[in-house]
C-alpha cells in the first residue's frame, strides 16, 4: 500500500516538511535536529524529532495544522470535540474525568479500569461507585458490566458512567443498554476503550463507542493501531460534556512542549483507517482466522477465546487469547520459550498468553507467530486445568476512606505480616493489565495478599506498590 496518507493529514504533511526544510532553529528542542554532530548514536534516536511549536508549525502556532488534524478526527469518530494527547489514554483519561465534576461527587465507574482512571478519581478528588462485572464460568473471564450493576449505584447520583470497554482480554459490555440507561438520567458515558481503537472500521468488527451512542471516548493510537508510542485520542460530543471543561483540562494536563512524531502518527493513523481501514482489517481478521484454525486442530477450540464464546458483538475477533491450562500449560515458561525463539507476547500468566495482532502484522510475521506457537505448545500439553480468575476480575474492595484521602494522608510501612486489616495507601495492580486489585482507601485482606503473593511468585510483575517485593506494604497512619 504505497499511496501517500501525506495530502489528506495535515500534521504528517507538516512533519515531513519540517525535515525537508535546511533551518536554523534557535528553539527548543536542545538537539536542533543536529545531535548526530556531537554523537551517532544519540543523533539516531533523536535527529527526527519535531516539535509542534516551531516544527509542525510555527511558535504561535499561525497555520493551525493541528486545529485541522483533531477536527478531521472528530468528524471521522462522530463527535465534535477531538485532542491529540502525547501523554497516552492516561492523560487522555484524566484530562476527561478532570472535566466531570467538582471532589466529592461521585461517578459509576468499571471496577476493572486501568490505573489510569483510578488516579484521575484521586486528582479530580471524585468518588468511585463501583461496577462489577459477569464472568463467564467457562473461561474465567470477565464478560462486561451487567446493566443491572449500574442500575444498583444509579439512586446514588453519579454525575458520569465510565467504562472500559473492549476489557483487556477483549470482551465488551453489552454497551446500549447500559448507555441508554445512563442516558435516560441525563448523565454522560465516557468509554476508556485504550484496546480498541480498531473497532467501527469493518462489518466483523464491533462498533466504536461514538456509534453506539457514548458521550466520549479515549483510545491508544499505539497499541491496536499503528501509531508512534504514547499516542491516544480524545473524542467527545459536548451536549453532555462541558467543551471548555474538557479543553482546560485537557491543556492542564498535557505537556507544553509536545513532539511532532506522536501527534502526526495519529493523523496518519486517522487518515489510513478513514482510506484503507475496511481492506486492512479484512487482512488481519482473515490471518487471525488462519491462524486460529492452524492451532486449534493441534490443540483443541479451547485453547483461543472464539467470538463464539460471547454473546454477538461481545468480543473482539481479532483478540488473540491463548487459554493454556486447557491443554496443562504453564503461561509463564511458554511465555519463556516464545521469548527464545524471538516471538515477545502482550501478557502471560500461568494459565493466559495474549497475543497482540494489528493491521501492522503481515503474512510473514504471522507465519512465525503461528510456527513458535506450535513448537512450544506441544512441549507443554498434559493435563487440562480448570481456568481459575484472575483476582484483577474478581476483587470486591472494603473501602475504610476515599482513594483521595488515603492518597495524601501519612503513611508508613509496614511488614506484610502485619498489614492484614490496615487501610492501604498504595495502588498496586499486577501489570499487565494493570488493573487494581488494591487502590488506596480500601482494605488489605489475606485474599487480597495472597493473591499478590501468588502472583509475584508465577512471575507476573507488580506495579505502582511502594515495596514491589511485597515484603511490606504502605498504609494509611
Amino acid at each position: 500500500m504505497d499511496e501517500s496518507l501525506r495530502k489528506d493529514a495535515p500534521l504528517l504533511d507538516a512533519y515531513l516538511s519540517f525535515l525537508e526544510t535546511k533551518s536554523a532553529p534557535f528553539t527548543i528542542p536542545g538537539h536542533k535536529q543536529n545531535a548526530t554532530e556531537l554523537d551517532s548514536d544519540l543523533g539516531f534516536v533523536v535527529d527526527r524529532d519535531v516539535p509542534l511549536y516551531g516544527g509542525l508549525d510555527e511558535i504561535k502556532l499561525t497555520h493551525g495544522v493541528l486545529i485541522k488534524a483533531e477536527a478531521l478526527a472528530a468528524q471521522l469518530w462522530s463527535g465534535d470535540w477531538a485532542r491529540f494527547s502525547t501523554g497516552g489514554s492516561t492523560h487522555a483519561n484524566q484530562a476527561l474525568v478532570l472535566a466531570l465534576g467538582k471532589p466529592g461527587d461521585k461517578v459509576a465507574i468499571s471496577r476493572t479500569s486501568h490505573r489510569s482512571l483510578l488516579s484521575a478519581l484521586v486528582l479530580a478528588g471524585l468518588e468511585p461507585l463501583w461496577l462489577y462485572p459477569d464472568i463467564d464460568s467457562a473461561t474465567g473471564v470477565p464478560t462486561g458490566i451487567p446493566v443491572s450493576e449500574l442500575l444498583r449505584v444509579l439512586p446514588e447520583n453519579p454525575i458520569a458512567v465510565l467504562l472500559t470497554e473492549p476489557g483487556y482480554l477483549g470482551t465488551i459490555s453489552d454497551l446500549p443498554p447500559l448507555i441508554d440507561a445512563a442516558h435516560t438520567v441525563n448523565i454522560p458515558v465516557i468509554i476508556d476503550a485504550a484496546w480498541g481503537g480498531h473497532f467501527g472500521f469493518h462489518p466483523l468488527m464491533p462498533k466504536h463507542p461514538m456509534q453506539l451512542g457514548a458521550d466520549a471516548f479515549v483510545t491508544s493510537v499505539h497499541k491496536a493501531l499503528p501509531g508512534y508510542s504514547a499516542s491516544a485520542l480524545a473524542v467527545a460530543k459536548t451536549d453532555r460534556l462541558d467543551a471548555v471543561a474538557l479543553q482546560q483540562t485537557f491543556e492542564t494536563t498535557h505537556t507544553t512542549s509536545p513532539a511532532g512524531a506522536p501527534l502526526a502518527s495519529i493523523d496518519a493513523v486517522r487518515a489510513l483507517l478513514q482510506k484503507h481501514g475496511t481492506e486492512l482489517i479484512s487482512q488481519l481478521l482473515a490471518r487471525v482466522q488462519q491462524f486460529r484454525e492452524v492451532i486449534t486442530a493441534e490443540f483443541g477450540a479451547k485453547v483461543l477465546l472464539r467470538t463464539e464464546d460471547f454473546a454477538p458483538g461481545r468480543f473482539d475477533p481479532s483478540k488473540l487469547v491463548l487459554r493454556v491450562n486447557t491443554i496443562g500449560g504453564d503461561g509463564i515458561e511458554i511465555e519463556k520459550d516464545l521469548i527464545a525463539l524471538g516471538v515477545s507476547v502482550e501478557m502471560a500468566d500461568h494459565d493466559t498468553i495474549v497475543l497482540l495482532a494489528t493491521i501492522a502484522d503481515d503474512d510473514a510475521r504471522f507465519a512465525i507467530l503461528t510456527q513458535a506457537i506450535l513448537n512450544v505448545l506441544g512441549k507443554y500439553s498434559k493435563i487440562p486445568r480448570t481456568s481459575a480468575t484472575s483476582l484483577s476480575w474478581k476483587i470486591a474492595p472494603t473501602i475504610a476512606m476515599s482513594m483521595r484521602d488515603a492518597y495524601f494522608a501519612k503513611s508508613s510501612m509496614v511488614d506484610a505480616n502485619i498489614a492484614v486489616g490496615r487501610t492501604s495507601a498504595d495502588l498496586i495492580a499486577p501489570y499487565p493489565p494493570g488493573v487494581a486489585v488494591l487502590a488506596p482507601g480500601e482494605v488489605i485482606t489475606q485474599e487480597i495478599m495472597d493473591g499478590l503473593t501468588q502472583a509475584k511468585s508465577d512471575g507476573v510483575r507488580i506495579a505502582y506498590a511502594s515495596d514491589p517485593t511485597l515484603k511490606t506494604y504502605r498504609v494509611v497512619n
